[in-house]
């Protein structure tokens, strides 16, 4: 694995599996390529509006910090010169509790909407699934939109509206900024018009939805209370919702009223805290409101514990099931590369990005932060260890024979177990909070053996196997073939149809003289490892 693909796979894996998980969620409930591109905006920018509503908010505290000390940087930069300067200037932002590195916080938004725009990118412009789909106004979601043609030539609209509403969002975004950012956000505007111009209308038609919404998040914040004013905005869309709900239990949609019950509720649900909210903080607040290292050990143990289990023990308890389903004999890649990958990708999931989202909230909310790993944490090892029933077999492409099923009561009953665990859970993490960074420690170091005693049996079963089918390529084949007397070849069809060769045989008769000398023998049988 090299160092570019190890970056992409713990920076821009994680959330393109994220867009792929949301995009099929919406499809198997929307069935529609195009509104699934539409559900896939919203769920994306609401996920991340508070991460970047938290950059924003760091932006601006750079921002008037800097205005706050321009007058003595520009004093100091007047009066000296060299070595001198530099000390007056490092004292003056010691005084002032400024470091330069914080000069990056302005770029905080730019450095997260990059590896967004990666991951859509990627997803979208490679899915296969849009290609010749029409949706409105776009004949095909998998090409250029080529809206208009003036004089023989086709000009792609979408992308000339995507950028118009970014500027617009610009304009209101940097009403009285410095003329560097306004120069910096232009520029991004211009860029994103040259690169996607040419790019298929699904991809910009998302990217379009998102300057949208960012367009729509600005106006919100020059509101004199831009939260309550979006949670009922929310509100209204949820009422739309709930009428579509009602519109789907008249015409027997049952899944798509079920959706979009819960996406009402999810909606209304922030201006009804609104309405019940009182002044003064509420007990579990206050409960939760200290201990700041507590939970940030306890949010990274159970990020440590989470990259371990499903990243590492679980694929490996996979692979050591059966390691030769999984060595691949053309590229003779070891099965424990595998592992690496995924356990690249979990921590990507856990350590970098729910450590970003993380790192930018207020300290109450890294309360909650902490938590929700613990309790993902133990949910997903209770799962993992009473909840193995088996299910059939699984082939090296991770898909099992038969399809699951569960009965109502399966379900209901796994529920009250979840339930009742996180209800533990939680008591455990209210009044025993210093033991639980300690106890997800012991557990991590527990997996942690469990992987390495995964790993060693693989790397056991397919040594050998490994060794052995090098050897076998280094070796030149030599085959001794009599040109007057008689050869005998014999042809197995690994994971072929043996009965369709006389078909095949009548089909293309000039197949007959190419084979003419050999033997068909139709009572044969070979399958799976015994080829």
């Amino acid at each position: 694995m090299s160092f570019g693909t190890f970056l992409y796979t713990v920076i821009i894996s994680p959330l393109q599996l994220l867009f792929e998980v949301i995009y099929m969620v919406a499809y198997s409930s929307l069935h529609d390529l195009g509104l699934s591109i539409i559900a896939l905006s919203l769920a994306m920018n609401f996920l991340v509006l508070p991460l970047y509503r938290r950059a924003d908010a760091l932006q601006q505290e750079e921002r008037d910090l800097q205005k706050k000390l321009q007058a003595g940087v520009r004093h100091i930069k007047k009066s000296f010169r060299g070595d001198e300067r530099m000390m007056m200037l490092q004292t003056y932002y010691r005084q002032n509790d400024y470091k330069p590195t914080y000069v990056l916080r302005g770029a905080l938004s730019l450095f997260l909407e990059i590896p967004f725009f990666i991951a859509a990118y990627q997803f979208l412009s490679h899915m296969e699934m849009l290609k010749f789909v029409p949706f409105w106004i776009l004949k095909d979601l998998g090409a250029p939109d080529a809206l208009l043609t003036v004089g023989g030539v086709q000009i792609n609209v979408l992308p000339i509206v995507m950028t118009v509403v970014n500027l617009i969002s610009c304009v209101i975004f940097t009403k009285g900024y410095p003329l560097k950012t306004k120069i910096q956000l232009y520029s991004m505007a211009v860029f994103f018009l040259v690169f996607l111009y040419n790019s298929p209308s699904g991809l910009v038609f998302y990217w379009t939805l998102n300057n949208v919404f960012s367009l729509v998040k600005t106006c919100f914040y020059h509101l004199s209370n831009p939260k309550k004013a979006l949670h009922w905005v929310f509100a209204t869309m949820g009422c739309g919702a709930f009428a579509a709900a009602i519109r789907f239990a008249q015409t027997g949609h049952g899944k798509r009223c079920i959706t979009a019950l819960l996406f009402a509720l999810v909606l209304i649900l922030p201006a009804i805290f609104d309405i019940l909210r009182r002044p003064e903080k509420s007990g579990l607040e206050k409960n939760w409101g200290g201990a700041a290292d507590a939970y940030q050990k306890t949010f990274w143990a159970g990020a440590v514990f989470l990259s371990l289990l499903f990243g590492a023990v679980i694929p490996s308890a996979v692979i050591v099931a059966s390691p030769q389903e999984f060595l691949d004999t053309s590229l003779l890649m070891n099965p424990i590369w595998y592992v690496v990958h995924s356990l690249c990708l979990a921590a990507g999931t856990f350590l970098i990005w729910l450590g970003v989202f993380y790192g930018l909230a207020e300290k109450k909310t890294k309360a909650y932060f902490a938590f929700a790993v613990w309790a993902l944490a133990g949910v997903s090892l209770v799962n993992y260890m009473f909840f193995n029933e088996n299910p059939g077999n699984l082939s090296n492409t991770l898909c099992y024979e038969r399809p699951f099923y569960f009965a109502r009561s399966q379900e209901l009953r796994n529920l009250a177990v979840v339930v009742g665990v996180i209800g533990l859970l939680f008591l455990v993490f209210r009044f025993g909070r210093r033991f639980v960074s300690q106890i997800l420690l012991v557990a991590t170091l527990a997996l942690a053996v469990m992987t390495a005693g995964n790993l060693r049996r693989i790397q056991s079963s397919v040594a050998p196997r490994i060794v052995a089918l090098r050897q076998a390529q280094m070796q030149k084949p030599n085959f001794t073939l009599s040109k007057q007397g008689k050869n005998v070849v014999v042809i197995m069809l690994d994971r072929a149809l043996g009965e369709l060769v006389p078909y095949i045989m009548q089909e293309k008769p000039e197949l007959k003289e190419k084979f003419s000398g050999f033997t068909y023998y139709a009572n044969a049988l070979s399958f799976g490892g015994y080829t």
